[in-house]
């Protein structure tokens, strides 16, 4: 049997919902009948698990403890591909502080309570019996992987786990390094439109770029879903006759990056609502 898939197996009885990672270490792409979640399935969800198609799409949404789906002859196919297993903390019940190199080791022995240490390639992960929002960049080398996340297996570790304390809850509430991107970093090509303007005045448009972002902000969890739903509203409202410039984009995507968006993440659903809408 697939070393990957007797991991994945053992992992998904012991409670954790698994998922196969390429090569890469990264989840396999959607297929085509899911691309876009055109399927209208389940990938920005709180419930993991794959939508109708029976592949592992999604990413971290696909995790399952199901070994009759994690050892189906479609997912058999993709074990036998796979650089690693994943799995996904948020779904079992548990948090990963990813501290990326030794200066976060560092701070984290200093300031966080003694848990569960499993060693990375980089640093290492410290895991936490509770779940939280995940967000990356909390601090200079540190993500939080729990719900809406995925984090690769690298065995059991050592110590004990300990229970998820305040510390870790407040990294995400904080202002450090989640907020990075400038107007000037925003590269996505601003909508030409060609059509007549129906905004009567400036504030129309800006009112709409300030209710995206305090959308985006104050979105309690699914924020993936949020960003792509409020791109594509923005761009159905102002994104044909020219009026969005790239300060208002730069706006859109500092809100979503605030929470926890990544600059390629934020590309991807502005390009693919302007697909949606054909622009």
């Amino acid at each position: 049997m697939n070393t990957h898939l007797t991991d994945a197996l053992a992992l998904a009885a012991a409670g954790l919902p698994v998922l196969p990672l390429r090569k890469g270490k990264v989840p396999f792409a959607n297929c085509p009948a899911c691309l876009y979640t055109s399927c209208g399935g389940r990938p920005h969800m709180k419930t993991p698990g794959p939508c109708t198609c029976p592949k592992p799409c999604h990413g971290w949404a696909a995790a399952t403890t199901d070994p009759s789906v994690i050892q189906s002859g479609i997912w058999r196919r993709v074990w036998a591909q796979a650089g690693a297993v994943a799995y996904h903390p948020g779904g079992a019940g548990l948090t990963v502080v990813d501290l990326d190199h030794a200066d976060a080791i560092t701070w984290a022995r200093r300031e966080l309570p003694n848990t569960l240490t499993v060693p990375t390639t980089r640093g290492e992960h410290w895991i936490y019996l509770g779940a939280m929002q995940s967000a990356n960049g909390v601090r200079p080398g540190v993500d939080i992987k729990s719900t809406m996340s995925y984090a690769r297996w690298l065995g059991p570790g050592t110590g004990t786990m300990t229970k998820l304390p305040d510390v870790v809850r407040a990294l995400i509430v904080k202002e450090p390094a989640t907020v990075r991107p400038t107007p000037q970093a925003v590269t996505v090509p601003v909508p030409v439109g060609g059509g007549e303007c129906r905004h009567r005045t400036p504030a129309y448009l800006n009112r709409g770029i300030a209710m995206a972002e305090q959308r985006i902000t104050e979105a309690p969890s699914a924020v993936h879903a949020t960003v792509y739903r409020t791109f594509l509203a923005v761009l159905s409202a102002h994104g044909r006759c020219g009026c969005l410039t790239d300060t208002h984009i730069a706006r859109l995507f500092t809100a979503a990056q605030a929470k926890g968006e990544s600059a390629r993440h934020c590309t991807d659903a502005w390009t693919n609502a302007r697909t949606r809408l054909g622009m």
